[in-house]
């Protein structure tokens, strides 16, 4: 079955849900190999780099397990309304100088709406005007006046994770959903904005949870699918989750890959957990992107160390 996924991808068709749903009884060590062909066939070999700057941080509504930003556990999240604009500037100047393609603004909450979204296009405005970098936005559950705006601004993608299978995602979050999500990704879509969507693995899920996952983003039709691995934040219901080793953080990408043969797939939060020979093997099987810098409210790696990273996998920075 597996053999027969694969030359059907080669061919230039694409997997069925079913079939996608199959690899969860596959063998990892063979579908990683056939998402390695999959990625030698179709995947460029440039690494597309983005960055990210925290907008609004802390005393979030929304009840997501994983999040150090939820109002509703205790993890001495830094709280601030909106990010001070010279270091914002700082960044964005930095990073266009350094050759990252995007510069996105993250902010925490439900959804950015009234003041606050006008000073955030406000921002990704003068980014892009004064330094010519691509612009991208992760500002919740947004409506169409909303995503106009932001639209106007000057983004070209919205960044909307799915985060999950929705077998599973109720277990982490009943402050929303995935359909939520979907909606707002949908008009996204009708706006003509590329979109960002991709999810966080090692929430507790099973393989064919991750499988379900992959299948479920295909509704998204997502442009970038960002891959996050869990870092296990203190004070948050899952601070105590036994984490992922290289070989099944292989495997979920692998599935993505296969599902998804032609979408940019990136290194997002927690990839400083895998060896650095794992890393480099991601980008062999499927991984040819990354959120360059610092994180959220993790640390990443410094722009340098990924170009190192890039040329020993072989991949242009």
């Amino acid at each position: 079955m597996l053999s027969e996924i694969k030359e059907k991808i080669l061919a230039g068709g694409q997997a069925t849900d079913d079939e996608i749903m199959s690899l969860a009884d596959a063998d990892p060590a063979e579908v990683r190999e056939a998402a390695a062909a999959v990625s030698a066939a179709f995947v460029q070999p440039e690494f597309i780099s983005c960055s990210i700057v925290n907008a609004r941080s802390g005393k979030c509504s929304e009840n997501c397990k994983w999040c150090a930003q939820s109002g509703h556990y205790q993890t001495g999240c830094h709280n601030y309304s909106i990010v001070d604009e010279d270091e914002c500037m700082h960044v964005a100047r930095y990073n266009a100088a350094k050759g990252i393609r995007m510069f996105s603004l993250v902010a925490s909450g439900r959804k950015v709406s009234g003041e606050a979204l006008d000073e955030m296009c406000r921002l990704l405005r003068r980014a892009k005007d004064e330094t010519g970098i691509g612009t991208c936005a992760s500002m919740g559950l947004l409506g169409r006046e909303e995503l106009q705006k932001l639209k106007d601004a000057g983004i070209s993608r919205y960044h909307c994770n799915l985060e999950t299978a929705p077998s599973h995602f109720g277990t982490l979050c009943t402050t929303h959903t995935i359909e939520d999500k979907l909606a707002t990704i949908a008009i996204a879509h009708e706006l003509g904005l590329q979109v960002c969507s991709g999810g966080i693995i090692g929430m507790g899920e099973s393989r064919r949870q991750r499988c379900e996952f992959a299948v479920t983003l295909r509704r998204a039709r997502p442009d970038s699918i960002p891959v996050n691995v869990l870092c296990p934040i203190p004070g948050t219901p899952l601070q105590d989750t036994k984490p992922l080793s290289d070989d099944e953080i292989l495997d979920a990408i692998a599935i993505l890959r296969l599902a998804h043969p032609r979408v940019e797939i990136r290194f997002a939060g927690g990839r400083q957990k895998m060896s650095r020979a794992g890393q480099i093997e991601a980008m062999r099987i499927g991984v040819n992107g990354g959120i360059v810098g610092d994180l959220l409210t993790t640390v990443g790696s410094t722009i340098d160390e990924d170009k190192e990273l890039c040329k020993e996998a072989g991949r242009k920075f």
